[in-house]
Parts: C-alpha cells; structure tokens; sequence
C-alpha cells in the first residue's frame, strides 16, 4: 500500500462534472443541483479493505471494497447502476475500473502534497475534483 488518503477531505474544485454526468445518462435537472453541490469525502483504510463515504447536502454515498476483489456495485443515489467494480494501486495511484451498461467507466484517487485528486471517467468524458483535508 504506497500511501495512506483515509481521512474527511472537501472538494475545492470540480471541473467537467457536467460532462461526466451526461455520459453517465443523468437528467438535466439533476444534473444542475448536482453541479451546485460541494461534497465531503470521507475514507476510511484499514490494510486492504476501503470504505468510502460521499456526503453532500442533498445525497450520501458508501462503498466499501478490498483491494483486488471483483464486487458489485450498486450505484444507488448516482446514476442508479449496478457494476462490477474492482480497485487496486497502480503506483501510488487507487485506480477503480467499473464494468456495466457504461464503458470506460471508472475513477483515479491520488494525492498531491495536500490535496486528494479524484478523476471519474465515463464514455470519453473525465471529471476531475480536487479535496483537501478538513480540519
């Protein structure tokens, strides 16, 4: 495990979220409040198993995984899919590759100094958001 992102992290920038959630199939509507929303991670890491928690002011969303197991996903509060999901370090890079209805689905975590680095991709479309740590 090449390094440690548990903690509660808050999102400074989100850059083409709009863009990812049209390939994901979201409506317009909401997709608009879903654009207005700063969200909170919240990761927890214990070894090879992650929980991942998603809070914002209109939807929570949790996920929890081990490290280079195969698990359905069921997207519920997103864009209500399910997928099977697997996640494993590529370098120092928490890489997620989502099988389903959607291809080339899947998202990166990394971190920068003091920000956690997040990209979604979704159909040729990437969504990066940028968190730093809560105090």
């Amino acid at each position: 495990m090449p390094v440690d992102i548990s903690g509660t992290w808050d999102m400074v920038s989100n850059h083409n979220f709009d863009g990812y959630m049209v390939a994901l199939g979201i409506d317009f509507a909401t997709r608009k409040i879903a654009n207005l929303l700063k969200t909170r991670k919240v990761i927890e890491q214990d070894g090879d198993v992650f929980t991942f928690t998603t809070v914002s002011s209109l939807k929570n969303y949790k996920s929890s995984f081990k490290l280079g197991e195969e698990f359905e996903e069921m997207t519920k509060g997103l864009d209500n899919r399910k997928c099977l999901s697997q996640v494993n370090w590529v370098g120092d890079h928490l890489v997620c590759v989502q099988k389903g209805e959607k291809k080339d689905r899947g998202w990166t975590h990394w971190l920068e100094g003091d920000e956690l680095h997040l990209e979604l991709k979704c159909e040729g479309e990437v969504c990066k958001q940028v968190y730093r740590k809560s105090i």
